[in-house]
């Protein structure tokens, strides 16, 4: 036999003997595979990787927990999840995850334990527990402090840290969205509208209508629509728009702005609301008109006519009638009074809704004619009211916030109002102001600086 030949025979032998590891090789992992399965199924579904985010859990509603399992999941039910401490949430199943939406936004440095019982695979087989724990972080918020030289965004927490994050020398006003801080800025008698980051970075500038003034700057609840009011900067009695509402978003800062104009009246805005969650926009204009109307300016709805905006939950508003406050149904205008309070804790200043159906009211008791100590109150569906703060009479309450969860109210407060010197700017207000926060048992968490907590829709007003 030749050589040629013994090589050959050695070849085939090795790829015969190759061969036969590779089948062993695979039945090896068949098996394994099959043991896996099996195991896996006898066990019940089982957590491979949980993806949460707790810092915006505590600053919007919508933030999510999602589960991912070793199966395709049955649906679960939200009678199946229990959430400590309570919260309210959805369910939604796909697949092989399981995710639990948070309705509200959530309380900060607290743990909550999302426990989900029954969990079954789409095969059938045993069901599972699925048990996770998560700690939410302190809350932080935005505040602008106006100087002698420059002004600025600084980002706060609750311990009273305070960091600086955009300087301007001149601000006007500013919010917070998820992503984005938006700056209203004057220079040469002109307003500018300045997106950044929230740490003040990649800062960029937004169209607006034309060379005007900005006032009543607000975002909307979610996304990046935001808007404002705007006058020409040479309007005069020969024309010119003035207050006109406008919209426009923070994600294409080369986009014309949108006008919103309800038809059939007086289209100057006196203030404004987003209803939240919705494109909707309830509006009071010059002529004292209440109307919701769409963010393009569509299928307006007359509300009667108000003197003011306090807050909008949902899709309640709380507004100012001529003859005293009232709560009205966005979805079908039906409106009922609001829950009165015993005569002798005051008049009703501000109103906000809380979570719970409550509201937070400013009270005002009168000696004669001259106001006495002004009471943070919130008060229940039946009137019954419990204080949080009292702002003494020769202080000057700017406005009331809620936190996003609920947790804290934030007061903003001009001490000493009257020597207390306005500034010359569009929005004026006394050079020093404090934004004093309580948790709503009554205890005092901090007092900052500044104002404008981004918190607040809107900015203050004396």
């Amino acid at each position: 036999m030749s050589s040629d030949d013994r090589r050959a025979r050695r070849r085939k032998r090795q790829a015969r003997g190759f061969s036969l590891r590779l089948v062993a090789v695979v039945a090896v992992l068949a098996v394994i595979a099959a043991v896996a399965a099996i195991v896996t199924t006898l066990q019940g579904p089982r957590v491979t990787s949980v993806e949460s985010d707790p810092s915006a859990a505590v600053t919007s509603a919508g933030a999510r927990v999602i589960f991912e399992t070793t199966q395709s999941l049955q649906e679960v039910d939200a009678s199946q999840v229990t959430v400590t401490p309570a919260a309210s949430f959805t369910v939604d199943t796909s697949g092989r995850s399981v995710g639990i939406r948070f309705t509200d936004p959530l309380w900060d440095e607290t743990t909550y334990a999302v426990r989900i019982d029954g969990v079954t695979g789409v095969g059938g087989g045993p069901a599972s527990v699925i048990d996770e724990e998560f700690t939410t972080p302190r809350l932080h918020g935005y505040v602008l402090q106006r100087g002698e030289d420059d002004d600025t965004v600084f980002r706060v927490d609750l311990a009273g840290d305070a960091e600086p994050v955009f300087t301007h020398p001149h601000i006007e006003d500013f919010r917070a969205t998820a992503g984005h801080l938006v700056i209203s800025t004057l220079e040469d008698d002109v307003s500018h509208l300045v997106v950044t980051r929230t740490d003040g970075s990649a800062p960029r500038e937004l169209a607006l209508p034309g060379e005007g003034l900005v006032t009543n700057l607000q975002s909307a609840e979610r996304g990046n629509t935001i808007g404002y009011t705007f006058t020409d900067a040479d309007i005069s009695a020969d024309g010119g728009r003035e207050s006109l509402l406008f919209t426009g978003s923070t994600a294409d800062p080369h986009a014309d702005p949108v006008e919103v104009a309800r038809t059939g009246g007086d289209a100057r805005v006196e203030d404004w609301w987003f209803v939240p969650g919705t494109d909707s926009i309830l509006m009071l204009t010059f002529d004292g008109a209440l109307s919701l109307i769409a963010a393009d300016g569509s299928d307006p709805v007359e509300l009667g006519n108000a003197t003011g905006i306090d807050d909008i939950a949902g899709t309640t508003a709380f507004i100012e009638r001529v003859d005293g406050p009232a709560v009205v149904d966005l979805t079908t205008g039906e409106e009922s009074a609001l829950p009165p309070t015993d005569e002798a804790l005051g008049q009703t200043g501000e109103i906000l809704a809380l979570a719970d159906g409550s509201t937070l009211r400013a009270l005002t008791p009168l000696d004669g004619l001259t106001p006495l100590s002004t009471t943070l109150t919130q008060v229940d569906a039946d009137g019954r009211a419990t204080p949080i703060a009292e702002i003494a009479p020769t202080d000057g309450l700017l406005q009331t916030c809620v936190s996003p969860s609920g947790r804290y109210a934030a007061v903003t407060v001009a001490p000493d109002v009257v020597s207390n010197t306005y500034d010359g700017y569009l929005l004026p207000l006394p050079e020093q102001i404090e934004t004093r926060i309580y948790t709503l048992d009554g205890s005092e968490v901090v007092a900052i600086r500044g104002f404008d907590l981004s918190w607040c829709r809107r900015g203050p007003s004396l």
